[in-house]
């Protein structure tokens, strides 16, 4: 069992109609309900409104996928979380950002980098192009695919360079963006995911839910190390003559 938390800031679809009526039980709900229907997911959610931000110690030792998608109050995140997120993926928790989630606290402190890039929210036709087919996040992605509504994101896209790009979106305005792309952190794999503005449906859109889901498998840890650093004080010979066993991994 694949242990997940769909984490979203809600703002948006409390305080606007017209966004709430596209996600009515948020942008959590809607990713929660698709994912539920795999069997061997167990999907948590938490959002910003949540007592302590929906987060907690048990809560975060006990996710495997975190997914995060925040807009206007990156900054109420508070940093203590921020560093216990960012310590959970070095030591192997999977990390998904989506949209906007690439100005958050969390994204940039994995990435180094400001995470800047252009914008522009003029509801452009946008095409995403599968590069990479023989990834396991694009199982079952065509080609491409047409989103007929997104906000606009082009380059520079301010981030180190990924480990791989999956996808690269084209914008009817004319902007190209790295729509897709991975990293790794210690152990612990991170997915980029573009689309995904909330005046939008993208997230009803049966090929971002295939990328989305196809994305928690991939970045589903099969351990964890600690971070701890220890002072080795018998040597792996010293073991041996001793008929001890090496340390094996957390499972």
């Amino acid at each position: 069992m694949i242990r997940v938390l769909v984490w979203n800031e809600f703002h948006h679809e409390q305080k606007h109609e017209h966004i709430r009526a596209i996600y009515p039980e948020g942008i959590h709900g809607c990713i929660r309900d698709f994912l539920k229907t795999n069997e061997d997911l167990q999907v948590t959610t938490a959002t910003i409104f949540d007592e302590n931000i929906g987060l907690s110690d048990e809560l975060l030792e006990n996710t495997d996928v975190l997914l995060w998608w925040g807009h206007v109050r990156h900054k109420d995140v508070p940093d203590e979380w921020v560093e216990k997120i960012v310590r959970r993926v070095n030591e192997g928790m999977g990390f998904i950002g989506l949209h906007s989630a690439h100005h958050s606290k969390i994204f940039k402190a994995l990435m180094g980098t400001p995470c800047n890039l252009q914008w522009r929210e003029s509801g452009d036709h946008e095409r995403l192009w599968n590069i990479a087919p023989n990834h396991p996040v694009m199982k079952g992605i065509p080609e491409y695919f047409e989103l007929d509504g997104e906000e606009t994101y082009g380059e520079r896209f301010d981030i180190p360079r990924p480990d791989e790009l999956l996808m690269i979106g084209w914008y009817s305005g004319g902007e190209v963006f790295r729509s897709v792309c991975t990293f790794t952190r210690g152990i612990g794999r991170i997915l980029y995911i573009q689309p995904g503005h909330e005046t939008f449906p993208t997230f009803h859109n049966q090929y971002i839910q295939k990328l989305i889901t196809n994305g928690v498998y991939w970045a589903a840890p099969n351990c964890r190390v600690q971070l701890t650093g220890p002072h080795s004080v018998v040597s792996p010979e010293d073991r041996r003559k001793n008929g001890d066993q090496p340390t094996d991994y957390i499972r």
